[in-house]
């Protein structure tokens, strides 16, 4: 018994600086919270919240009562992280916590763990809920790669850039959060634009009333109208680019005729063995078929 007081003796003599969890927490069922979750909000010596109102609530639900409660939202996060790292600093244990989901998923937190890492604190993720990726499971589009944005732009100058983005872009799968307030002037951009999507709009997930919109623009707006309370609960939307309407244009920075010359010079081979070690090189963007092209050119003006 005397050996194991001195080893917790020893272990406390070590721990001069405490640990910054960040815990996930549930999107809008309490029962979601996970058992090491709600082990680590028990046990810190302060809780980092972004609204503690909101906050007070979910740790009544789970049964959590006593800690010290510190906001740490997006108006005071530059400023209040010096004084959480004082308290890490002097060996107390933080968890930070946001009002719904992941910490720092377009939420607060990341300006605390920056500084965390900065001075050699030790940071510690406690998995669960986040609302993107929730409504990314369920989406059934292709997920083998994603982008996940945030809010959509307000702007219509913005919205436009943030749409050609997505026609060009590597993935044809993305992820934003909107309000419930700004919904429907999303969906009628996709409409206006002509934008050719298939989406997965997300209501209240995880509370008893949550719902799924999907479809073109055009039936999602008509299954809104349809619900009449579409102004409540945050959305989640999962946009995938329809094939036809992405843009594959590449920029090259040389032509393929001048590559595959080029290419022939330093490696002292023919056209044909040039294109294979072309289409090797991660740094070629020309197809197979674009410098087979180029071959025929020149051996009809050279004879190469």
């Amino acid at each position: 018994m005397r050996n194991n007081l001195l080893l917790e003796d020893l272990m406390d003599e070590q721990k001069t600086t405490g640990t910054l969890y960040i815990v996930a927490t549930p999107i809008g069922n309490s029962r979601d919270m996970s058992e090491r979750g709600r082990e680590i909000l028990s046990t810190a010596d302060i809780i980092a919240a972004e609204d503690t109102r909101r906050s007070v609530v979910l740790l009544n639900k789970l049964g959590i009562r006593g800690n010290s409660l510190s906001a740490n939202h997006k108006f005071n996060e530059y400023g209040k992280a010096k004084w959480f790292i004082e308290q890490l600093a002097s060996g107390k244990d933080i968890a930070v916590i946001t009002d719904a989901g992941t910490p720092c998923i377009s939420d607060p937190g990341n300006e605390l763990i920056r500084a965390a890492v900065e001075n050699g604190i030790r940071v510690v993720g406690v998995p669960g809920c986040c609302a993107a990726v929730n409504a990314l499971s369920i989406s059934g589009f292709d997920l083998s790669s994603f982008l996940f944005y945030g809010f959509f732009p307000r702007e219509t100058a913005d919205r436009r850039r943030v749409l050609m983005m997505m026609r060009k872009g590597d993935t044809a799968t993305y992820a934003f959060y909107e309000s419930p307030k700004r919904i429907m002037s999303v969906i009628d951009f996709f409409i206006e634009e002509g934008a050719q999507l298939r989406l997965c709009l997300c209501n209240d997930m995880t509370k008893l009333h949550e719902m799924t919109f999907r479809g073109t623009p055009e039936e999602v707006k008509a299954q809104l109208i349809a619900k009449e309370t579409y102004e409540k609960g945050e959305y989640a939307l999962i946009v995938e680019v329809c094939d036809d309407y992405r843009l594959r244009e590449v920029e090259h920075i040389t032509s393929p005729e001048a590559l595959l010359v080029d290419c022939m010079v330093q490696n002292d081979c023919t056209a044909k063995d040039a294109i294979k070690l072309l289409l090797k090189d991660e740094n070629n963007t020309y197809s197979k078929n674009e410098l087979y092209a180029a071959h025929l050119a020149l051996k009809e003006r050279f004879g190469a």
